[in-house]
This record gives C-alpha cells, structure tokens and sequence, in this order.
C-alpha cells in the first residue's frame, strides 16, 4: 500500500508539472499566455477585458490563466524553467523580492513600441511601485486600497453627517458618539485592521522601516494601536470576534474600513445606503489609504519570442484605453485615459482620484521586506487593539517575527 500510494503521489507531481508545462510559454506561439491571481469576479471581469482584446484579432491572441496559487507555481515554474508565463500579474509588495531574486524581465522590451505606455499616462505610486533601482518591471493596471464606507442612514440618525464635512474622520470624531448609540450600534468596525494600522503608522510620520532594517517595535508603531485601541476601549468598535463587514451590511456600524474592492458587494444589499471617504485619522490634517497595486510583468523566459513581447505591449496599451470594465471590480483603475474620463465618475472609487490630495493619500509601502511587516500587523492587530495582550510585549514578538522571517529568507536563497 505504502509502494502504491508513494507511486500515485508521483504520478500527481509528474501530471502538475506537465500541466503547468501546458499552461505556459512556448506551448503556442501564437498565443500569449497571461497569468493572474485574479479569482472571483475580478477575474471574470479581466476574463472580459481579454475577451474584448481578443475580438480585436491581433496577431498574437491572449490566453488568461486564473491560478489561485499563483505564487507557489511561479517558483515552481522558475526553478524548473518550464512553463513560465509569458505575462503576469503580480501584487506590489512582490516587486522587490523578484527584482533581488534577478526573476523579472524589464519591461522596456515589451512596451518600447507603445510610446503611451509611460508614467505620466498612469497614477504615479502605481508606476513608481514597478521601478527598483531605476529599472522599470511592470506597468500597473489599478491602485486597489483600503477605505472607509459610511452608512448614510445612521449618520442622519444620530445627527452625526457634519463629520464628513472635509472627508476626513479623525478618531477623537468617532469617540464624540460615545454614549449616543443604540446598545446594538457601533462607530466603526475591525475589516482590514492591519490596513489600517499601517495606513496610522504613516499618519502619525512613522514608517516600517529604518536604513533597510524593519522598523516594527517603535514610538510610531506603538501609538498608531493606541491611537486605535482608544476605539475599541471606548466600546464602540465591533466585538472581537464577531464579523464587522457584515454587521455594517446588516446596518448596525456607522463606518466600515474594508477595501475599494468591497463596493460591488455593498451595492447588491438591499436597503444599504452607503458612500465612501478615507479611512480615519488621527488628525485632520493628514490622512492616508493604504493601498497596493496589480501590476503587469513579464518573468526572465529565453522561450518568449521577440514578436510576443511586442504582442504584450499591444495587449498592454489596449488595457490602458480600455480598462473602464476593470473598475466595475472596484478597481481605482491606473490608467488616466481612464480614470479621468467622464464614464469613470460614476464608479465610487472614483472618489480616490478626484484631486491630487486623494490620489496622493493612496500609499503603497514599497519595502522589501513589507510582507513580513503585514503579516506580523495582520497576525497580533486584533488581539493588540482588544487588550488581550501586553502591546510592549507584543512589539517585541512581532519585531522577532519579522526578523526571523527575514533570516530564514536569506538562508533560501543562499542554498
């Protein structure tokens, strides 16, 4: 039995690695094979955008792969040089680590026949995010950020509509309604919390790193969970453990921090009646959305052909003409053709590109070792902002996290 099932496991890993094959450079040359992460409706409406590409019969067609995995079959793709794509979307903070890795094709050699494909052509954080070291990797399809949403009914009911006046909700705003609301009401709830937190740390002149070492157990780092514990303490932060986004589609909590993204799904409730502004501040004068990017890139493949890169870059700057279908995913989309066009006014997160001050509060931490940082914010947030933990303590574990993961990054790519 154990001879059997080792053999069944073979034949697996040799019918994925062959599938994977399949699915990737080389299989056809006359089709450009696009990978994406993008699951759900996001990838049925980019299965759109391709669509429409498609029925414009270019020389060279384009195929979207949606692979939920994506990242672990990027590495296994690349270590065994078969099967890589011939593009690829890819999140921001995964930039930095495939340009150290030396995995990433620059893009010029795509793009060099579509003079439009330039930075001033798109939203200049969802450029810039591509560019390490002055070479540029990708060329960005949207800025997707973390907001905040407001449940208009409420803020009526509790005469409370005067906040949103410079559309910006500071947190001493939201401990005013201490004591106003129904016992089964709150202000705001904990979607996305790690979001933002680190959207606070950036409020606050803080950052997540200091000369490349990851900056986690700080002054900034502190105040920004106070700064949000406040909330919580005061009780007018949804229950640990209780769901926050649903309670604000259920038309219990005043303000909802989720994503740009989560509109769609606020749209289709029944009864909701509900805008958007920026996720709240410590103070009135700076406020920051922490956002990341989906970004075009092509991975190092000696198999892609000179007539497919020209193909992508095509493909490309059919995108950036026609990505008005991403914005109904609820996508800020980045190109400027786009998002500033009178048709786009009508989607809610053009809210985000309505002045330079919006655009420029969307901020994409861009530091190599950001995941790490996420992932440690994202892991203890809920505990931290509940008191369920010493927050000096918690620091600490979380600054040895991130060390640690750092270390165990630079032991795998030494082997």
């Amino acid at each position: 039995m154990k001879k059997k099932g080792f053999v069944a496991t073979l034949l697996m890993v040799f019918a994925a690695s062959m599938l994977l094959s399949a699915c990737g450079s080389g299989s056809d040359k006359n089709t450009i094979t696009f990978w994406t992460p993008l699951t759900g409706d996001d990838g049925a409406y980019m299965d759109e955008i391709v669509k429409a590409y498609n029925a414009t019969n270019p020389e060279i067609k384009v195929k979207h792969v949606i692979t939920s995995d994506m990242y672990t079959k990027i590495s296994t793709v690349l270590n065994s040089g078969k099967g890589i794509p011939d593009l690829a979307i890819i999140h921001a903070d995964r930039v930095p680590g495939f340009a150290k890795q030396g995995v990433l094709e620059p893009i010029e050699s795509a793009i060099k026949g579509q003079p439009e494909i330039k930075q001033e052509n798109y939203l200049p954080q969802a450029w810039q995010t591509g560019n390490v070291d002055g070479t540029q990797y990708t060329v960005p399809l949207d800025i997707h950020s973390n907001v905040m949403y407001y449940n208009k009914d409420l803020l009526k009911k509790y005469n409370a509509e005067s906040i949103l006046d410079d559309n910006v909700v500071t947190i001493d705003e939201m401990l005013s309604l201490k004591g106003k609301l129904a016992p089964d009401e709150y202000v705001v709830n904990d979607a996305l919390l790690g979001w933002v937190i680190l959207a606070q740390v950036q409020d606050l002149g803080g950052d997540i790193q200091e000369n490349g070492k990851p900056a986690v157990n700080t002054p900034v780092m502190k105040q920004a969970f106070e700064n949000v514990k406040k909330i919580a303490d005061a009780g007018l932060m949804t229950p640990f453990g209780e769901d926050g986004y649903l309670m604000f589609q259920s038309g219990k909590v005043l303000f909802s921090t989720d994503g740009t993204w989560s509109s769609t799904a606020h749209a289709k409730v029944e009864g909701l009646n509900f805008g958007v502004t920026n996720v709240y501040s410590p103070t009135a004068d700076k406020f920051t959305n922490r956002a990341s990017s989906h970004l075009f890139t092509m991975f190092k493949n000696d198999k892609r052909s000179d007539e497919k890169e020209a193909g992508i870059g095509a493909f490309l700057e059919f995108v950036r003409e026609n990505s008005l279908e991403w914005a109904k995913a609820g996508q800020i989309v980045a190109s400027k053709q786009v998002n500033e066009s009178p048709e786009y006014k009508q989607f809610m997160q053009s809210f985000f590109t309505s002045n330079d001050q919006e655009t420029k509060s969307l901020y994409i931490y861009t530091y190599e070792y950001y995941p790490y940082v996420a992932e440690a914010v994202d892991t203890y947030c809920a505990d931290i902002v509940r008191g369920n933990v010493d927050l000096d303590e918690t620091l600490q574990k979380m600054q040895k996290f991130v060390e640690d993961k750092i270390a165990e990054s630079s032991k795998q790519s030494t082997k």
